[in-house]
C-alpha cells in the first residue's frame, strides 16, 4: 500500500509540473501577443488619436502665399556696414532686370527705382533716422504685382562722438631720467577702437585702456583717438617733455 501511494504521488507531481510548464508557456505567449499588439496597433492609433484631437481643438495655422507673389523674386540689397555717422546713404543691389524695386525703412515706403537690364539698381541719398533703421525692398513686376520682402538689413545711424577721457599723463608733464616711457591711460565707450599715435591699443569690456608710450628727448606729442562703429571720432592730445 505504501509503495502504491508513493507511486501515485510521483505521478501527481509530474502531472502538476507539466501543467505548470504549460501554463507558463501560455502566459508567455499571451504577454508576447499583447506587447506586439501594443507596439504595432494600439500605441500608434493612440498617438494618432491625440494628434487628431489636438488639431480638432486648435487647428494648425498656415500662411497662405499666392502663387503669383511667391514666383516673383525679391531684390537683394547690399549695404556693406552696420553703422554710419551719415544721415544720407546710397543703397545698391540686384533685382530682376527691367523690373522695379520699392524701398522701405521701418515698414514705411520711401521710393521706387528702376532695375537696369543687367539687374543692378542704386538708391541715392536715402535719409536715415537716428538709431536703428530696418531696411528692405520689394520687387514690382510688369503687372504691378509685388514680391515678398527682401532680407531686412539693420543700419544704425549715430552721429555722436564716443567718450574719451584721459586720466594720465597730464598735458605738459615733464619727465627726467628713467626708462624714457610714460603711461597713457583713460576711458572710452565699450566696443570702440583706441589709437595712440596711430597704434591701436587694447580696450577692456568696460572701456578702460592703458599703454606705456616711448619718449624721445625733448617735447613728445601724444595723440589719442577713439573711433566707434559708426566712424565717429574723438581726439585728445598730450605733450610730454623728456630730459636726461
Amino acid at each position: 500500500m505504501a509503495y502504491r501511494y508513493r507511486y501515485r504521488s510521483r505521478r501527481s507531481t509530474k502531472r502538476l509540473a507539466r501543467k505548470s510548464k504549460r501554463n507558463f508557456i501560455i502566459t508567455l505567449v499571451i504577454i508576447a501577443t499583447l506587447l506586439y499588439s501594443t507596439v504595432t496597433w494600439i500605441l500608434p492609433n493612440f498617438i494618432n488619436g491625440i494628434g487628431f484631437l489636438k488639431n480638432f481643438v486648435k487647428p494648425s495655422q498656415q500662411t497662405f502665399v499666392p502663387a503669383d507673389i511667391s514666383a516673383i523674386a525679391p531684390p537683394v540689397l547690399s549695404i556693406p556696414y552696420e553703422a554710419t555717422n551719415t544721415a544720407y546713404i546710397n543703397i545698391k543691389g540686384f533685382g530682376t532686370p527691367n523690373s522695379k524695386v520699392k524701398l522701405f525703412i521701418d515698414d514705411e515706403f520711401k521710393q521706387t527705382i528702376d532695375v537696369s537690364t543687367d539687374g543692378e539698381f542704386n538708391f541715392e541719398e536715402v535719409l536715415l533716422t537716428l538709431g536703428t533703421n530696418n531696411i528692405y525692398g520689394k520687387t514690382v513686376n510688369e503687372e504691378n504685382k509685388e514680391s515678398l520682402s527682401s532680407k531686412v538689413i539693420k543700419i544704425i545711424y549715430d552721429n555722436e562722438k564716443p567718450l574719451l577721457v584721459i586720466s594720465e599723463p597730464e598735458d605738459g608733464k615733464k619727465i627726467q631720467g628713467g626708462d624714457k616711457k610714460v603711461k597713457v591711460a583713460g576711458t572710452s565707450d565699450p566696443g570702440v577702437k583706441v589709437f595712440i599715435n596711430d597704434t591701436q591699443i587694447i580696450v577692456d569690456k568696460d572701456g578702460n585702456f592703458s599703454f606705456d608710450q616711448s619718449l624721445n628727448e625733448g617735447d613728445n606729442n601724444i595723440f589719442i583717438k577713439a573711433i566707434d562703429t559708426a566712424s565717429n571720432t574723438a581726439e585728445e592730445e598730450r605733450i610730454v617733455t623728456y630730459t636726461l
